[in-house]
C-alpha cells in the first residue's frame, strides 16, 4: 500500500527510460486504484503490469471486491494471489487462495500465486509441508492446461523486514523442493513453470540467488519503490 500518482510517474518513468529492451520479463503491480496509470505510462512498451490482488468472485454484490473482469478492464497482465501480508492480516485460506487463482485464470491473468512459511514453522522443520499445503490448494483448483500460466513465488514469511536473510542455497532448496511437487502433477509443466524468490531480494544479493538452478526470478518489494535499486536486479537477472 504504497505510492500516489506523483511518485508512480516519477518512479515508472525512470525504470522505463534505462529499461528500453530488458532480455527477461519485468512487471509491475501496483494498487489497483493507479492500475489506468500504469496503463497509460507502459502500454506498448517492455513493461507489464498487474494487481495485488483479486476476488474469488465473478461479480454481484461484494462491495469493496475488485473482479478479474475488472482487472482485465485494464490490461493486466498478472495478478499476485495470497500473498503474505493477505494471509496473515485478512485471513486468506489456502483453499481462498486457490480459488482466487483460478478465477484469475479464467479472465485470462497469470496469478503469481504466493508460498511461504513463518519462523515458528521453519524452527519446527514444518516448511516443506507448509509450501505443499499452500501449493497443492491451488493445484486442486487449475487444469492440466492452465498449469504453465501459472507463476509460483515462494515467500518465507520469515526473511521479509526483519533483518533475517535465506542464503540462496536455502532458497534453493525450497524451490527445488517446489518444482518437483509440481513435475508430480505434470512433468512438462513444470519445466516451464517460473518460480520467483520473494524474501528480500536486494540489489546486493540478487545475483547470488537468482544464479540457483531453480531460482528463476524475483518477487520484489522494497527494493521496487526505487528505480535504482529495481533496475539493478533486472540487470542481475539478465
Amino acid at each position: 500500500m504504497n505510492g500516489s500518482l506523483a511518485a508512480n510517474a516519477a518512479l515508472l518513468s525512470d525504470i522505463q527510460s534505462h529499461l528500453t529492451s530488458p532480455s527477461c520479463d519485468v512487471a509491475v503491480c501496483a494498487p489497483a486504484p493507479y492500475l489506468e496509470q500504469c496503463r497509460t505510462m507502459l502500454a506498448d512498451g517492455a513493461i507489464a503490469w498487474g494487481a495485488q490482488d483479486v476476488s474469488d468472485h465473478e461479480s454481484g454484490a461484494y462491495t469493496g471486491e475488485i473482479s478479474a473482469a475488472m482487472l482485465t478492464d485494464f490490461d493486466c497482465a498478472y495478478v499476485i494471489t495470497g500473498h503474505s501480508e493477505r494471509r496473515a492480516y485478512h485471513g486468506e485460506s489456502d483453499a481462498l487462495v486457490g480459488r482466487k487463482s483460478a478465477r484469475a485464470l479464467a479472465a485470462g491473468l497469470r496469478p503469481i500465486v504466493c508460498v511461504g512459511e513463518t519462523l515458528e514453522e521453519r524452527d519446527a522443520g514444518q516448511t516443506e509441508l507448509v509450501v505443499q499445503r499452500q501449493l497443492d490448494a491451488v493445484l486442486k483448483e487449475v487444469a492440466d492446461a492452465d498449469l504453465v500460466r501459472l507463476v509460483i513465488a515462494y515467500e518465507p514469511v520469515w526473511a521479509i523486514g526483519t533483518g533475517k536473510t535465506a542464503t540462496p542455497q536455502m532458497a534453493q532448496d525450497v524451490h527445488a523442493f517446489l518444482r518437483a511437487r509440481l513435475a508430480a502433477r505434470h512433468a512438462a509443466a513444470a519445466t516451464q513453470i517460473q518460480i520467483l524468490y520473494g524474501g528480500s531480494m536486494k540489489p546486493d544479493n540478487a545475483a547470488d540467488l537468482l544464479a540457483m538452478e531453480d531460482i528463476d526470478g524475483g518477487l520484489i518489494g522494497g527494493a521496487a519503490l526505487k528505480a535504482a535499486d529495481f533496475l539493478a536486479i533486472i540487470h542481475a537477472a539478465a
